[in-house]
């Protein structure tokens, strides 16, 4: 049985994300209020895995994961593309006209922002996660609320479901990463056949053209740089650290453009050699 740690309760999008990228594997999940306690989970049992969400293509990174991933001591070794699509659900008696609030994680209203505009009348409310609000709802039998979360979250707690694919663009993904202790993720790295992907951070000294420099040695080696993620390093003002993952068909030809930025860079950190994840975007 596979331990999952997640950000989330049952229901969640990270809920979902991991039953698919563990597809016919037994897990059990450890639901965690935040991010933080997932990678606590991971520290104080090597065999838990975490998943985490990265960035989405609506709302962008979460640079708060960055953060704590390259504080840690854990490795990514994996990562899943999940299509977000969202529903606002209701008590199983209550209808429209009920509806004077609406609750969910704040990502997820942002995501909304067009099908809640044109519902002036609910005021909308910030919550810790989107399964979780239809969970309070259910449980407390707050007439007159709604949450936005997935379909499979209501119909997990019992809800109605008023509408679905509520998001404003349709193209809504978001990735996940997996990532597991470091002594873990290691002899995971070493049976993986088909590593594509790295995730790297590095800092630069503060001078002109340093970003470029280690840009065009990657482009040397043929490295496609699929995301680029700049954080301001605080107390070092006007240095930042870079955040970049890149994929490669060749992985010597990797390891050698690492070893040629090197010298170029400071305090670089590999978060994670890992196969990358394609999914049919049209689906």
């Amino acid at each position: 049985m596979r331990k999952i740690a997640i950000q989330g309760t049952l229901g969640s999008y990270h809920d979902i994300a991991a039953h698919k990228y563990f597809a016919g594997e037994t897990i059990e999940l450890n639901c965690c209020s935040t991010f933080g306690k997932v990678f606590e989970s991971v520290r104080k049992d090597s065999s838990t895995l975490g998943m985490l969400a990265i960035e989405n293509t609506i709302a962008g990174s979460l640079l708060q994961n960055h953060e704590l991933l390259r504080e840690s001591n854990t490795k990514i070794i994996g990562e899943y593309k999940l299509r977000i699509s969202h529903s606002i659900v209701c008590l199983p008696d209550e209808d429209w006209d009920d509806i004077t609030e609406v609750n969910s994680h704040p990502i997820a209203l942002m995501q909304c922002r067009e099908f809640l505009d044109n519902h002036p009348t609910m005021k909308v409310v910030e919550a810790e996660d989107t399964a979780l609000s239809a969970e309070l709802i259910k449980q407390n039998n707050l007439k007159g609320h709604a949450a936005i979360c997935s379909k499979a979250a209501a119909e997990l707690y019992g809800m109605k479901i008023l509408q679905e694919g509520i998001e404003t663009n349709k193209h809504n993904f978001t990735r996940f990463l997996i990532i597991a202790d470091a002594w873990r993720a290691e002899e995971v790295r070493r049976k993986e056949t088909a590593i594509d992907k790295s995730s790297i951070v590095f800092s630069l000294p503060h001078t002109e053209g340093s970003l470029s420099q280690v840009l065009s040695i990657l482009s040397f080696y043929k490295m496609n740089l699929t995301k680029i993620q700049s954080l301001p390093i605080i107390g070092r003002e006007w240095e930042y650290l870079f955040y970049v993952d890149l994929t490669f068909d060749d992985y010597l030809r990797y390891r050698q453009a690492l070893d040629a930025i090197t010298p170029l860079t400071k305090e670089l950190k590999i978060l994670g050699e890992y196969s990358s994840f394609e999914m049919d975007i049209n689906k």
